[in-house]
């Protein structure tokens, strides 16, 4: 699994000049390195006597980033094997008729799913988001920096997660499926601005 690697090893990968680990990739793992920094912040919060009233929130918001954390770092290796099926299928022969017609449509389903893995991250990534916000704005005052630092990457996973679902989508012939996944994504996308607004107002820095 690529969550398996080191950094420098994931880094040394991604570098490599290959598609893959690529932007949807590494997008879901800025989120859950997001993920992580909003739990880091609720651990400080919940438990100290100046926190009491928020521990309970805190804690419950621990628990979501440790399980949003986890689907993430999954997620690094799903975006890497929708990919590699889109490269797949364009490998596939294509000599007869019978053959180009399996080849078209083995590649317009790998699309679709390429264009499905990176709209869940966003999804996800959105959702670390709030979590994050609500550690800037509710916990523990001396770790706001890095409550902040996780919105931020999550705020960049989330447009970097939309820009993979985008230019797959430019390949997709369904139209109905790409109408759909462009709302739902641009439906994302003004929920993230808008949430990035609030929690910057937080940060007071």
């Amino acid at each position: 699994m690529l969550a398996d690697l080191t950094v420098s090893e994931l880094l040394e990968k991604t570098a490599a000049g290959t598609p893959v680990p690529g932007g949807g990739s590494l997008s879901a793992m800025s989120a859950a390195v997001g993920a992580a920094l909003a739990q880091m912040v609720a651990g400080l919060t919940a438990g100290r006597e100046a926190f009491t009233a928020v521990t309970p929130e805190m804690t419950e918001l621990a628990e979501k980033a440790r399980r949003l954390r986890t689907d993430l770092l999954a997620d690094m290796d799903r975006d890497a094997a929708a990919y590699t099926a889109v490269m797949d299928a364009f490998r596939l022969p294509r000599e007869t008729a019978e053959e180009k017609s399996h080849r078209t449509e083995a590649i317009q389903r790998a699309t679709r799913e390429a264009a499905r893995v990176p709209l869940a991250v966003a999804e996800k990534a959105l959702d670390v988001m709030m979590l994050a916000g609500t550690a800037v704005a509710k916990g523990n005052p001396n770790a706001m920096s890095d409550g902040a630092v996780g919105a931020m990457l999550a705020r960049s996973a989330l447009q970097g997660a939309l820009f993979n679902v985008k230019i797959n989508l430019r390949d997709i012939r369904d139209e109905a499926f790409a109408v759909r996944l462009t709302a739902e994504a641009e439906a994302l996308e003004a929920r993230a601005r808008a949430l990035e607004t609030t929690i910057l107002s937080h940060i007071t820095l």
